[in-house]
C-alpha cells in the first residue's frame, strides 16, 4: 500500500469564486421566513450566506484541520485520504472511525484527542487508541470512484485494506450513519480481523431474518416498524431522491453553494439534538467547514450517489446469518428512528447498549465527550483479544 502525506490546501481561486457566487443570491419566496417547517429557513439561510461571505475563514480551519496527520493511501487502485492520529501509549488499540451524510471527517476531529489522549482529559490512560479518521470515497479529499458499484459493502474492503496496510492486522470500527454501514460490513465481511464494532446508529435498511423459526415479533417491534414508516413517509424524502435519482439533485447543488448550504444545514438543524436552534449545538463556522469541505472539493455529487449504491445493497441477513463480532450502541435521544435491542439482536451480538442522555444523529460533533466514554468503556474488555486470533 501506498501512502504519502498530505496537507489541505484550497487554491485561492477557488475561494475567490466562492465568494462571487455568495454575492449573486437569487432568493426564494417564503411564507414563513424564520420556521423549518417548509425547509430551511429563509432568515437562517442569509444570516448563513452573509457569515460564509464576509467572516467565516476558512484558511483559519484550514491551519486547524492541518495539525492532525493527514495522509493520502493508494489501496486497490484507490486513492484514501484520511487522518492518522497514533497515541503515545505504547498498548493503543487501533480504532476506524468513519463518518457519514452530510458529514465528514471534520465531526470526528472533537474526538480524535479524547481517545488518543484519554488521560489528557479526565480519562484512564489504559483506554488509549490509535485512530485512523477515513474520509469515504468521494468525500472530502477522498477522490470519487469511477464506476458505479461502490457501496459500504465495498468501502469496507478499502477500510479493511487501509488498516492493514498501517500495521494493524486486528483492529476495532465505530461509526454512524453510512459510517454504522461500513462498520457493520467490516464485521460481516472480515470478522476475524475485527475485535468489535461501535455503533451510534443502526444501518439503513437493516432487516435481520424472520421465519417461522425465529422468535416471534413483539408489540415492540412493530410499533418501531410503523414509526419508522411514519417518520420515512414525513421526513424521508432526502434519502429516496438521493437514493433513486441522485444525478438530477447534483446539478443543483453542485452549481450552487448557496443550495448545496441549505440542503446540508435542514439535515443538522433536523437531526441534531438543538431544541430548534442548531447553533446552540454546532457553531456556524463548524457548520460552514462541513459545507466547504463539499464545496471546495465538489463532493456532494458522489455522496449523494452513495445513497443509490446502498440501496441497491441494503443490510439484509439471510437465514441464520449474523454478524458475530461484538456490538455496542450508543443510542442518542435524537437520533433518527433506531430499532429496539430486541430487533437489532436478531443479528448483532450486543454487548453493551446505552441510551445516552442528549444528543442526536452527529454525536461525535454534538456530544464528543459522551461519545469518547462510551466507545472506551465498550472497547476496554475487548483490549485483550486484541492481538488473539
Amino acid at each position: 500500500m501506498r501512502v504519502v502525506p498530505f496537507k489541505i490546501h484550497v487554491p485561492e481561486d477557488r475561494l475567490t469564486d466562492l465568494r462571487g457566487r455568495l454575492s449573486r443570491v437569487r432568493w426564494p419566496a417564503s411564507l414563513d421566513e424564520g420556521g423549518w417547517s417548509d425547509g430551511t429557513s429563509l432568515a437562517f439561510m442569509q444570516r448563513l450566506v452573509a457569515h460564509w461571505r464576509d467572516r467565516f475563514d476558512w484558511r483559519q480551519q484550514e491551519e486547524r484541520l492541518n495539525t492532525l496527520s493527514h495522509s493520502m493511501a493508494t489501496v486497490d487502485s484507490a486513492d484514501v485520504h484520511f487522518i492518522h492520529q497514533k497515541s503515545a501509549s505504547a498498548n493503543a488499540f487501533p480504532l476506524v472511525l468513519t463518518h457519514g451524510w452530510p458529514g465528514s471527517v471534520v465531526e470526528m476531529t472533537h474526538i480524535i484527542g479524547l481517545l488518543t489522549d484519554p488521560a489528557a482529559h479526565g480519562g484512564d490512560a489504559a483506554d488509549a487508541f490509535d485512530v485512523v479518521v477515513p474520509s469515504l470515497p468521494g468525500y472530502g479529499f477522498s477522490p470519487a470512484p469511477k464506476t458505479t458499484g461502490v457501496g459500504s459493502r465495498e468501502i469496507a474492503g478499502l477500510w479493511h485494506g487501509l488498516m492493514q496496510g498501517l500495521g494493524y492486522e486486528r483492529f476495532g470500527a465505530q461509526g454512524g450513519d453510512i459510517g454504522a454501514g461500513v462498520s457493520t460490513w467490516l464485521a460481516r465481511r472480515f470478522p476475524k480481523d475485527v475485535v468489535g464494532i461501535h455503533l451510534n446508529y443502526i444501518p439503513g435498511g437493516f432487516k435481520p431474518h424472520v421465519d417461522e423459526q425465529s422468535a416471534p415479533i413483539t408489540d415492540e417491534e412493530r410499533a418501531f416498524q410503523t414509526m419508522a414508516a411514519g417518520w420515512y413517509a414525513e421526513e424521508g424524502a432526502y434519502a429516496a431522491l438521493q437514493g433513486t435519482k441522485p444525478q438530477t439533485l447534483a446539478y443543483s447543488l453542485a452549481d450552487s453553494p448557496v443550495g448545496l448550504a441549505a440542503w446540508i444545514a435542514e439535515k443538522f438543524h433536523s437531526w441534531s439534538d438543538c431544541g430548534g436552534h442548531l447553533e446552540s449545538v454546532v457553531a456556524m463556522d463548524e457548520l460552514l467547514t462541513d459545507i466547504s469541505l463539499y464545496w471546495f472539493n465538489d463532493s456532494i455529487t458522489a455522496s449523494l450517489r452513495l445513497y443509490k449504491e446502498n440501496r441497491a445493497r441494503p443490510h439484509v441477513f439471510e437465514p441464520g446469518e449474523r454478524v458475530t463480532p461484538p456490538m455496542g450502541m450508543a443510542l442518542f435521544p435524537k437520533e433518527l428512528p433506531t430499532p429496539p435491542r430486541s430487533w437489532v439482536e436478531r443479528a448483532y451480538d450486543v454487548k453493551r447498549w446505552e441510551v445516552m442522555p442528549r444528543g442526536g444523529h452527529f454525536a461525535a460533533l454534538e456530544q464528543p465527550e459522551l461519545l469518547a466514554a462510551e466507545i472506551r468503556a465498550f472497547f476496554r474488555p475487548l483490549r485483550a483479544k486484541l492481538n488473539k486470533g
